[in-house]
């Protein structure tokens, strides 16, 4: 039986934003950490929090601080808590079940996790020629930095124009469209009304970076100010990360929680979460439109808390471009037609490099709250569709305690690697493809291709008339012929 007394729980959560147009008044990402911490432990109801903390966790962002866990503990007057530094590529549920794990095993009492950016604050002192400089902190490295373990985009992608995650992505989105038989125009038509939704839930949502209410057909674009970006994608379908927000968490052990005398009815439960960790580079993947890790990740934390998805009420679907959230809902068995967003996601609610997820549980945490009884689901992604995190939240104080899972090796028997080839000569199918655009013009398609004899490889064509076909006929499954790295279709 788990120990009820070190039962995790989420205390006290709070979000920051700043949308000054003055560099020079905002706020830097250190600060604006820091104050979400402030504001969570206020929400908790005991400041006395932070002092305490055992451990102080962020994900890392564009700053460059040396160690800013042991700048915040400073701030805070808890000297001796450990900090710990995630760098890109590390999932945010990794960062959120090793602290709920260390709590429930006995390791830490008290466990503070931040993120935060000031991407818009930096981009005005760029426009305005002015110094939005961030504090230069002592040398030192944090007492863990946790990192991934292999490359998230493989040399191959970068030599044919992939190396963007938009453009990524959007050989994902059309891969998954040819997979499903969509047509190009009513799958464009589809992925847009995706995004609307998403923007009006943003709409409602006081703590979005865009409240502005965008159309369907105004995201599909393209327009003067929603440009494409790589086909079908326009800026109005990618993450927006050009923003100043932080999100702040305050965990701590039931025991703790209760002896500060801390509302039980604005306690918010971990009751699982489940990583899948198996990296591997897009191209060599088997099924570019597949996701197995999301699938094996839900089911576990699912089977835990002995429900099924259809019993969780509250979701958010991580939300960097549009067939992430598609993909995750297939793997998930979830009907794409429910809410996927309680934020407005990534692209309107904002999204902070790394922090995303940070930002999510401050509004699940308050949805939940208010909806006793009920579960929320949160998921992670890092790098293209890389890795995959599920976690599962409650108000409700777990029966089967607090579990944190490892999917990997299940993932990895799921997800066995395709060779890869660096160069070819001869014909091939187009197993994924993008259109790449500079200004308004289609300048390049990037094609990862099957060969006949099971392995794959990657090319690209600078022809503007196949770019412009690209964008107006299906090329997945078509054969090709390759030639000196250039592509012309059979």
């Amino acid at each position: 039986m788990p120990n009820r007394s070190r039962c995790p729980v989420l205390v006290g959560v709070a979000v920051v934003q700043q949308h000054g147009s003055d560099p020079r008044d905002a706020a830097e990402p250190l600060v604006l950490m820091g104050d979400a911490l402030e504001g969570a432990a206020e929400d908790a109801g005991a400041r006395a929090l932070l002092a305490r903390a055992d451990s102080i966790r962020i994900p890392r962002g564009f700053w460059d601080y040396s160690d800013p866990g042991r700048a915040l503990a400073q701030r805070f007057g808890s000297g001796p808590a450990r900090s710990c530094v995630a760098e890109i590529g590390v999932l945010q549920t990794t960062l959120l079940g090793a602290a709920a794990r260390d709590i429930a095993e006995g390791r830490a009492d008290v466990v503070l996790i931040a993120g935060g950016e000031a991407r818009h604050r930096a981009q005005r002192a760029r426009q305005l020629g002015v110094d939005a400089a961030l504090t230069r902190l002592p040398p030192g490295t944090p007492d863990e930095v946790l990192r991934p373990h292999a490359e998230i985009i493989s040399p191959l992608e970068l030599k044919v124009g992939l190396g963007a995650p938009v453009s990524q992505y959007a050989v994902i989105e059309n891969a998954r469209r040819f997979a499903d038989a969509q047509p190009l125009d009513s799958h464009r038509d589809a992925v847009a009304a995706l995004q609307a939704r998403a923007s009006a839930v943003a709409a409602l949502n006081p703590d979005a970076w865009d409240r502005m209410p965008h159309s369907a057909a105004e995201i599909r674009g393209p327009a003067p100010d929603n440009r494409m970006l790589a086909f079908p994608y326009t800026k109005l379908h990618t993450s927006q990360w050009n923003v100043d927000q932080a999100a702040g968490l305050v965990l701590c052990s039931l025991e703790t929680a209760r002896a500060l005398g801390l509302r039980e009815e604005r306690f918010v439960y971990p009751l699982a979460v489940a990583d899948a960790n198996h990296m591997l580079p897009l191209a060599a993947r088997r099924s570019l439109a597949r996701v197995p890790g999301f699938a094996a990740a839900g089911r576990r934390v699912l089977a835990h808390a002995g429900l099924s998805i259809e019993e969780i009420r509250h979701l958010e679907l991580y939300s960097c471009f549009p067939v992430a959230v598609r993909t995750q809902a297939r793997e998930l068995g979830i009907d794409e037609a429910r809410p996927l967003t309680l934020t407005g996601g990534m692209t309107f609610a904002g999204g902070p490099l790394n922090n995303f997820v940070l930002q999510v549980l401050v509004k699940m945490a308050s949805v939940l709250r208010a909806d006793p009884g009920s579960y929320g689901l949160v998921t992670a992604v890092s790098g293209i569709l890389t890795k995959q995190g599920v976690s599962l939240w409650s108000c409700g104080e777990p029966e089967a305690g607090f579990r944190f899972f490892d999917v990997t090796e299940e993932t990895a028997r799921e997800q066995a690697p395709v060779p890869l080839v660096e160069s070819f000569d001869g014909p091939a199918q187009v197993a994924g493809y993008t259109v790449l655009f500079e200004g308004k013009c289609a300048v390049r398609t990037a094609f990862i291709c099957d060969l006949d004899d099971g392995r794959r490889t990657l090319a690209a064509s600078d022809d503007p008339a196949l770019a412009e076909l690209g964008t107006q006929a299906e090329l997945c499954g078509r054969r090709v012929r390759l030639a000196s790295g250039q592509v012309e279709l059979a």
